[in-house]
Parts: C-alpha cells; structure tokens; sequence
C-alpha cells in the first residue's frame, strides 16, 4: 500500500475487493513483524524485526505463511519533527496490522506478532486489540466501522453494550494470539532526542500492562545494560501461573537496547551479539508453530564476548539522565545463561529461561 495514501481512502477501495485468501483453505498462519523507530531494510543495517522478515520470504508457498512488516516511523524533515518526537502515527499503524490480520484471517488460523522497540509497543497494543474487540470478518470492514472498533478499545469500552454487539454481528469474537515475541518494549514513541523525548505528550497507552487470555506464547527479550532513561522498558506484569507455566517467559540479555534489537548501524562485529536474541526468538516461534527455512540457525553466527554497540555511539551519548534497569521484580523474569557474567557483575541472580518445548 503506498505510504501516501491514506487508511481511510485505501479502505474504501478495500470495501468492494475481495478477501485476499479465500474463503475455504487449509489453516495458514500470519506473521505481522512491526520494527523499530528509523529502522531500514538495506542489507547488513536490519534489525532482528526485519532480518526475520527477510527469513520468512524465503518460505515456499507450500508453507502457507502469509506476512506484514511496517518500518518504525522515520525522519521527514523539520517540519514534521514533532509528531516524529511524539510518536504520531502508532495508531494508523495498529490500525493497518488490524486490517491486515482482519482480510486474511479465518477460524483455524495461527496469528503471530512480533516487535521492537516502538514496534514491539504497537504489537503489543494490537494484541490488546484483538484480544478485547475480536477481528472484522472481511466483509464487514469498511472505514467508519473499523474507526469505531479502535475508539471502543481505546475508550475501554470494550464490555459495553454497543461493544458486544458489535463484536457478535461483526467480528471474529474468539480470535487466539499463538505467538507474541518482543524485544526491548519501551514507552517513549517517537525519536528519542536528548532531553525533548521528557516534553513531548505521549498520548499513547497500552490498556494494561497484563497479557490478555487471547495470548497463549508470549516472549520478551530485555536489554540488561540499558541505562538511558529515554529507553525504559515496559515488561508485562505477570501471575505467578503464566510464569511457571512457562506461557510468559522475558528474558534478559546482555547489551544495550539496540544490542537486543539488533539495530546496531551495520557493525559488523557486534552482529554475532545481537544475533542471541534474535535466535532466541526464533527458536521459541518456531517452537509455537512457526515455519522456517531448513537450517536457518546456520546463519546466525552468535558469539556472547562480540562487542556491544552499547549506549554511547552517535547521539546516544548525550542521553545524560541515566539510571540502571530495575531487574528481578516480575516472577516471569529469566537470565539467559550468555548474560550470566554482566548479571554477576551487579549481583543479579535469576532462574534460566526454560527450552523450547
């Protein structure tokens, strides 16, 4: 869809299309990956967010994946600094992974999402979506319905009478959520300038921090050594069933936010660092369902002494206000054992994540 377009003008030539899959098929599964702020697909400067969406296009038909990556939100000039700073647009981008997810999904399907950064924030806010106001069914997707689905949710209004209703003519009420894999979730939205990011309103927020009953899998991949306070992360808050049941598991990794999210500006060296995460990752999505190329681990080089990118490159050295992460508060909390020697550093003790199962 042509990024000068808008949502609304594209769904109305959506109205009398037909669905993108047809009505009757074997179960699919359908994959929306949501990147990072500045994020881009040039080879060698990907994300972990676009290096599996590079990874998934090379599945073969026969795999009945369908697939949606969006770029974070990128710079455009001075004039639109300040909705850049403030993250304007997350809304249109939920909404577009919505619509994505609403045209293809049948009963019997697998839906999986992942994000980072900002985009693991939209992801996460999609999520919270579905889980509270269901799905459109394809031929009930027009503009003004789908404007009143997002203000439902948004409102929390989701168990009003008018909700309810809405969900049983309109919706795929029951939709699960197989899979939801984060890296690094932070509250800041926009470009998270030194000092600017504290005065911006952020009129964007989650539901709830708790993940909703539609979520069966749900992983987070956490940045031990960020400190900047622009970067703080957001973790679910758990019961101690989802953790022991291995259903939530947020494991800590060593390296900075961009270390785990594998936005690192093409070095090639600490390539192999943010490649644990990403494997990581993988490895539990794959473990819920979803399919990969044959021997994909063979690419992913992973190495836990490479160097980090760390917090001081670029402009992130001027992020002055700077506090450790608070670590060890959540019961789904895990140390992935390539950490163990930062976390030892600062006294940290916590349970290993569980393997795949």
């Amino acid at each position: 869809m042509p990024r000068s377009r808008s949502l609304r003008a594209w769904l109305s030539g959506y109205r009398s299309a037909p669905p993108r899959l047809p009505e009757t098929r074997p179960p699919h599964t359908h994959v929306v990956l949501l990147d990072g702020t500045m994020s881009t697909l040039r080879r060698g400067h990907e994300t972990n967010i676009g290096l599996t969406y590079r990874l998934l296009q090379e599945l073969p038909d026969s795999a009945r994946v369908t697939l949606y990556y969006e770029p974070g939100i990128q710079w455009r000039g001075w004039k639109r600094s300040v909705e850049v700073l403030a993250g304007v647009g997350i809304n249109r981008q939920i909404k577009r992974a919505y619509l994505f997810l609403a045209r293809n999904y049948r009963p019997g399907d697998r839906i999986m999402l992942m994000g980072y950064s900002r985009g693991a924030y939209a992801v996460r806010s999609l999520a919270g979506l579905i889980d509270r106001m269901g799905l459109l069914r394809p031929a009930q997707i027009d503009p003004d319905t789908l404007d009143r689905v997002y203000a439902l949710y948004r409102e929390g209004r989701h168990d009003a009478p008018e909700a309810r209703a809405l969900r049983l003519a309109r919706c795929h009420a029951d939709v699960p959520i197989r899979f939801l894999g984060v890296y690094d979730t932070v509250r800041a939205l926009g470009l998270r300038w030194p000092g600017l990011w504290r005065l911006v309103p952020m009129p964007h927020q989650f539901h709830s921090h708790a993940l909703g009953p539609a979520t069966q899998i749900a992983r987070h991949a956490l940045a031990l050594d960020e400190r900047r306070d622009a970067y703080a992360p957001v973790l679910w808050e758990t019961t101690p069933g989802q953790a022991d049941g291995g259903a939530v598991q947020q494991v800590w990794f060593r390296g900075s936010h961009g270390d785990v999210g594998g936005q690192i500006d093409g070095l090639r060296a600490t390539r192999p660092l943010s490649n644990i995460p990403l494997v990581w990752m993988l490895s539990e999505a794959e473990a819920a369902g979803l399919p990969l190329p044959v021997h994909w681990r063979h690419r992913f080089l992973t190495d836990a002494g490479a160097p980090a990118i760390g917090m001081n490159r670029g402009m992130g050295k001027l992020f002055f206000l700077r506090h450790t992460r608070p670590v060890g508060l959540d019961p789904s909390e895990r140390l992935h054992p390539t950490a163990r020697a930062a976390a030892a550093a600062r006294g940290l003790r916590l349970p290993l994540p569980a393997a795949p199962a």
